[in-house]
């Protein structure tokens, strides 16, 4: 997981993650991940507009979101 994270860092990407919280509610976010400060990732989080800060340990999922440009016509 932690692998993945740092690929996700590296190349700027926005993913979808499964978090769960201090709580232990598990949430899906949409962040855009900017770095990693010791065992937590900082990043900018679409849900909430704002930059937040991500437990590694308590990331559950990541998937990167793979964004298609498609040309519709009526």
């Amino acid at each position: 997981m932690k692998d993945q994270i740092k690929r996700a860092v590296q190349h700027n990407q926005i993913v979808d993650i499964m978090y769960m919280a201090k709580d232990d509610t598990i949430t899906k976010r949409r962040i855009k991940l900017i770095k990693i400060v010791g065992d937590t990732v900082q990043a900018y989080c679409f849900i909430r507009h704002a930059k937040r800060s991500f437990k590694t340990d308590n990331i559950l999922a990541i998937q990167p979101v793979i964004s298609k440009a498609r040309g519709l016509n009526a």
